[in-house]
């Protein structure tokens, strides 16, 4: 039986990457995201390989509700969460608006919680037991980057939903683990190849390293045997400012 995995935020970059990288190794795929052409646009990219879009916005729980239920009743198991979708503003702290501070905590915290939830109930009921969560957590999960401050506070949240997780699905032969990227080839990515904001407030083109990349890192994580966990690893474009930043 192929392994069944969901992505969310599939209709592009990073998500778009991994979910090649896994057609690749055979896997069933379930493609979510709120734009349905975008999310056809992958599924057309995977080949052979199943694959089902639903339009889901991960900032309400109603739908990823039906999303699960939507996995449940298509394949009936869930073997992997790919945990990605995710939004940026880039305002300084002090002009950050209330509405503009809660979109991105209710995408990128409580969004990644709804589906965490989904994902865990259903590998904790079904048979055989367990699977895998792979939270997109990004450099910022760990450094700052000017004027970031909503994005970067929900991915240090996304450190301890993957921490916990990580502890509570032990008894459930689940595997929770964490994918720091920095600096993909995507269309956010090219942006800060023209110029991104620095610690010293200047601005600098920053080196970018290529999507697949990410995709080859997710299939290692997931290619391990449940019993063994690859909790935290950060995927870089090598001479991207991480290491020195600030």
């Amino acid at each position: 039986m192929n392994k069944v995995a969901l992505i969310t935020g599939a209709g592009s970059g990073i998500g778009r990457g991994v979910a090649e990288a896994l057609a690749e190794k055979g896997y069933s795929l379930v493609l979510a995201g709120r734009n349905a052409e975008t999310l056809e646009e992958t599924a057309s990219l995977l080949g052979d390989v199943q694959s089902l879009c639903v339009v889901t916005d991960v900032a309400n729980k109603a739908s990823v509700d039906a999303l699960f239920e939507n996995i449940h009743g298509t394949f009936g198991r869930l073997d992997l969460l790919f945990n990605n979708a995710g939004i940026g503003i880039g305002t300084p702290l002090e002009d950050l608006v209330a509405e503009d501070w809660l979109s991105v905590v209710d995408t990128n915290l409580n969004g990644a919680f709804w589906c965490l939830q989904a994902a865990f109930r259903m590998m904790k009921e079904q048979d055989p037991q367990g699977g895998r969560i792979i939270n997109n957590g990004s450099i910022s999960a760990d450094r700052p980057r000017p004027n970031s401050i909503a994005y970067t506070a929900t991915k240090h949240a996304v450190t301890g939903l993957t921490k916990t997780t990580s502890l509570d699905g032990r008894k459930y032969n689940i595997a929770c683990g964490q994918i720091d990227i920095g600096n993909a080839a995507t269309a956010l990515g090219q942006k800060i190849s023209q110029g991104a904001p620095q610690a010293d407030g200047s601005v600098k083109s920053e080196p970018l390293m290529e999507v697949k990349h990410v995709g080859d890192a997710v299939v290692y994580m997931d290619g391990l045997p449940l019993d063994t966990n690859v909790l935290f690893m950060t995927v870089m474009a090598r001479d991207m400012p991480y290491i020195g930043r600030g």
